[in-house]
């Protein structure tokens, strides 16, 4: 029986080369065409193949690095051959199923099958490093009668849970621009809500404004609007604001644009910069108030030439005048920045400005529907002492507690410096050093103040005896 089937392969084997050899290619075409079709009366199932590479330039494909995304856990359940890679901060291990491997999915209760594959091409024969032309690809089989619920739901349900592995295990970058390009380092900046020196329910009325932010695609498509948020953080210097961005980029695992006003050479320049910029991205300006000379656009044009008449007695003015040459930018070039046409390519962007001075921009720049939440990060009060007091010593409670708290109500002092006097200097000095210090501290900062405000009292009275 056995030497019988052999001769059965042998001899088709022979017809098989006598066919290729010597039928002629169209005739072939013709013969695999309908064999095709009337194989697909017998076999019920069908297969799409997503192939790595697509497109006229050879890119790779958004949708194979999903599907490997979106496998990448099913393999390394079901796989027996498998591929690793290390990403997120060399930290994390990611797994893929190797070439010619198989695995089950189910989807509504019904089972499919992926497939992982190669096609190997010709390599160069005379080539000093022959490089063998390999196109990988995914083959998805699954029964005829499932047909719309795996070309419809499934498959989109597969792109948008891969995107979203992937996000989650990409590497974070924080961005900053070098005229009209982008360079970028690893964003590994610790900060956290849950270190973040504020009131707790400040802290989590912000978070909940973030994550609801972060799920509201559909609710932006349906009212119209580009997926983009505004935030101006507002307040002393030392009290947060630079942290506060790092935190939300940690909540969100967003990527961070960091944008130099200083260094764009006009608005041209602007918008290609706002274009390179990705999905999923906080973009930055911080100190906008001193960036550019953003507040005096709008001031009736007398005044203005007045200022300019000056300017150009003062020494100083050539120089201002070939350092206001290397930055174009306008007022109306940054608000079509933040809301004009151009804001809407891409999507999932926060917009955040910095300032210490919010009375010096222009109302039309901090305007709702372009800053839409504004937050002031304020002098330290005792729940962000607290809140320090958790980060730097690991305390909850203390008996100086009660004294800080009072001197907290009268003084007005930043969390920076707060975080100062609690910072362990050398390895003897204890808890009680810390808080003695910052007591200290806080009594010679009172002791100063109402010493001003005396001195103001006493200047006022002069003031009104001459007046009178």
């Amino acid at each position: 029986m056995i030497s019988h089937l052999g001769s059965i392969f042998a001899t088709l084997m022979f017809v098989w080369a006598v066919f290729q050899q010597y039928f002629p290619y169209q005739f072939r075409g013709y013969i695999e065409k309908y064999s095709q079709r009337l194989l697909s009366f017998v076999y019920p199932y069908i297969q799409i193949t997503f192939n790595e590479f697509a497109g006229e330039r050879l890119m790779r494909s958004e949708a194979y690095s999903a599907i490997e995304s979106y496998l990448s856990s099913t393999s390394s359940s079901q796989a027996k051959r498998l591929k690793a890679d290390i990403v997120k901060n060399n930290r994390s291990l990611v797994l893929s199923m190797d070439d010619h491997e198989e695995v089950a999915d189910e989807f509504q209760g019904v089972k499919l099958w992926w497939a992982s594959g190669k096609h190997v091409g010709k390599t160069q024969s005379f080539a000093f490093y022959p490089v063998t032309d390999e196109k990988r690809f995914y083959k998805l089989t699954f029964h005829k009668k499932h047909r719309d619920l795996i070309i419809g739901p499934y498959l989109k349900h597969v792109l948008k849970e891969g995107k979203a592995i992937k996000v989650r295990n990409r590497q974070r970058k924080l961005y900053t621009n070098n005229g009209p390009n982008w360079s970028h380092v690893v964003f590994e900046h610790p900060a956290t809500f849950q270190t973040l020196a504020m009131e707790q329910d400040k802290k989590e009325e912000i978070m909940e404004d973030l994550v609801t932010f972060s799920q509201a695609e559909e609710f932006y498509s349906r009212i119209g609007r580009a997926w983009k948020r505004g935030y101006l953080l507002y307040g002393p210097p030392g009290t947060g604001k630079s942290t506060m961005i790092a935190a939300m980029a940690n909540l969100l695992g967003y990527d961070i644009y960091d944008l130099e006003l200083t260094a764009v050479k006009d608005n041209t320049e602007l918008r290609k910069l706002l274009i390179e910029t990705s999905s999923k991205s906080i973009i930055v300006i911080e100190d906008i108030d001193c960036s550019l000379d953003l507040t005096g656009q709008r001031r009736p044009k007398k005044e203005k030439k007045d200022e300019a008449e000056k300017m150009k007695q003062h020494p100083m003015h050539k120089a201002s005048k070939e350092e206001a040459k290397s930055s174009q930018v306008t007022l109306s070039g940054l608000l079509n920045f933040i809301d004009g046409l151009w804001s809407a390519c891409g999507g999932e962007r926060l917009i955040v400005f910095t300032t210490n001075f919010v009375e010096k921009l222009d109302p039309a720049l901090i305007r709702k529907g372009r800053m839409d939440k504004h937050i002031e990060l304020s002098y330290c009060g005792f729940e962000a002492f607290k809140v320090l007091a958790k980060n730097y010593q690991k305390l909850d409670s203390h008996k100086l507690f009660g004294r800080i708290q009072d001197l907290l109500r009268e003084v007005r002092i930043t969390p920076a410096d707060v975080a100062e006097h609690l910072m362990p200097k050398t390895a003897s000095r204890d808890l009680q050093t810390c808080f003695e210090s910052l007591i200290q501290a806080l009594e010679s900062a009172k002791q100063a103040q109402d010493s001003n405000k005396e001195d103001t009292a006493l200047i006022q009275g002069l003031s009104e005896k001459s007046v009178q």
